[in-house]
């Protein structure tokens, strides 16, 4: 072992003494003091190691832990591509941009005025890409308990110019795969899976990801497993997959990865647009792209977290079923949520809406909660066309539909929200906020 590998093993093992020190976890749930976050990042020192020995390499783009990451994702969910991007926000910009290339077929690419059906129950990086890109988003109402697109008004949001649906898995409960894709190969629509929310749900035994043309996944601290910042757009589609990088790295038409040159084989070969025959193929652009990568150093955290993620699965799934068993006696004045038929959640919070028989105000009981140290959190947007960004589309029409009322998520967007289920929660936590909540319920049911 020469000197620089001794020096190496050394800097690792005292990363490893590090994270004992400084992360492990010692100290004990404190009902009231310790606060209960609704979400956070759950490592050990394998992230830590990871991390250390990839800027020891000072590889400072995508490199072999990217190349890792990007195997192992598709492995997981099941997709033969895998693109990776700096945020999930940036993984659902890159997809809807994805179907305006001209690489599309004319009759499917999406264009200036063309519209796209999703909701407005949303977070709104599923929404805004659609207006950035010059289309229309068309909102349909969600259904209660699922808190999923409402399939029956699908027909009302189809018009001629429908050229795709892109929904996400609201809080990992998957939303009714089977209706939206008859619907969507009934009416040659795409449809874009934001799967930000729902790493590791499955519908009828798939993951979900690997469902529609596309999805697209968030490693943002908050989400199933995390990269600090970070995404990804998958697909079994090689065309898609080849737009995709193009869009992600300035729009340019060459393939190559970081650091290479030449993977065509004919660099100074090609003749594209109106350039010279000969021109640099690393310089030739083909797409209005960005600059959306990630760096190495981010893939190598993420190759431990995904060790991890079938127990993180398995932890969300526990700890949504106990807060669910030790809600269920309040039926009568709150709607629990309901997993979709045919699907298996990984769920990413426990959504609750108070009844109108409830006589409660939310923000009475958030406020409580949160001073009892359980952090909560609303639906997204709740309605994202009553946020005001829609005030200057508003004034004038044509920029965004309605398929029909949107009764339901105006009802999300008045008495509904949400507290954590993350795989950080130990039971006590869990059963301080069942404790909690009921304490609130029962005080306006007697």
């Amino acid at each position: 072992m020469n000197d620089i590998e001794n020096i190496r093993q050394e800097i690792l093992e005292k990363t490893k003494e590090y994270y004992n020190k400084r992360f492990k976890p010692d100290q004990k749930f404190i009902p009231g003091k310790t606060k209960i976050n609704y979400a956070g990042r759950v490592f050990d020192e394998k992230e830590l190691l990871n991390l250390i020995d990839s800027s020891l390499e000072f590889w400072l783009t995508e490199g072999k832990y990217s190349a890792q990451f990007r195997k192992s994702l598709s492995t997981f969910i099941g997709t033969k591509y895998c693109v990776l991007a700096n945020s999930g926000s940036s993984a659902n910009l890159l997809a809807i941009s994805s179907l305006t290339s001209d690489k599309i077929d004319y009759d499917k690419r999406l264009k200036k005025g063309d519209e796209v059906i999703t909701v407005a129950a949303a977070f709104p990086t599923t929404v805004f890409p659609i207006i950035q890109n010059g289309a229309i988003p068309v909102f349909v109402d969600i259904e209660l308990e699922t808190y999923n697109i409402d399939t029956t008004k699908l027909t009302d949001a189809l018009s001629e110019k429908t050229k795709a649906i892109f929904l996400a898995h609201t809080l990992g409960n998957p939303f009714d795969v089977k209706k939206i894709k008859n619907f969507c190969e009934k009416n040659n629509l795409w449809l874009i899976e934001d799967n930000c929310d729902a790493l590791g749900s499955k519908y009828e035994d798939i993951y979900t990801g690997n469902l529609g043309d596309m999805s697209t996944c968030s490693f943002y601290p908050p989400h199933h497993i995390t990269l600090g910042e970070g995404g990804a757009v998958l697909t079994n589609n090689p065309k898609f997959h080849r737009i995709l990088n193009s869009f992600r790295e300035w729009g340019r038409d060459c393939w190559c990865p970081p650091g290479k040159d030449n993977t065509c084989g004919k660099r100074f070969q090609w003749q594209l647009g109106s350039l010279p025959f000969g021109y640099d193929h690393k310089f030739i652009y083909s797409e209005f792209g960005y600059n959306m990568k990630i760096t190495d150093m981010q893939a190598a955290i993420g190759l431990a977290q995904l060790e991890k993620l079938p127990l993180f699965i398995e932890a969300r799934r526990k700890n949504h079923k106990q807060i669910y068993e030790g809600l269920k006696n309040f039926e009568d004045l709150i709607i629990l949520p309901k997993a979709q038929k045919n699907s298996n959640p990984s769920w990413f919070g426990f959504l609750i809406t108070l009844k109108n028989e409830c006589k409660i105000d939310r923000l009475e009981i958030i406020k409580k909660l949160e001073e009892y140290g359980i952090q909560t959190r609303l639906l997204f947007s709740g309605n994202i066309i009553r946020h005001p960004v829609f005030d200057k589309l508003r004034e004038k029409e044509k920029h965004y539909r309605v398929g029909g009322d949107l009764t339901n998520t105006d009802k999300v967007m008045k008495d509904s929200f949400w507290i954590g289920v993350y795989p950080g929660m130990t039971d006590e936590m869990i059963n301080y906020m069942i404790e909690k909540i009921s304490e609130i319920l029962n005080q306006k049911r007697n």
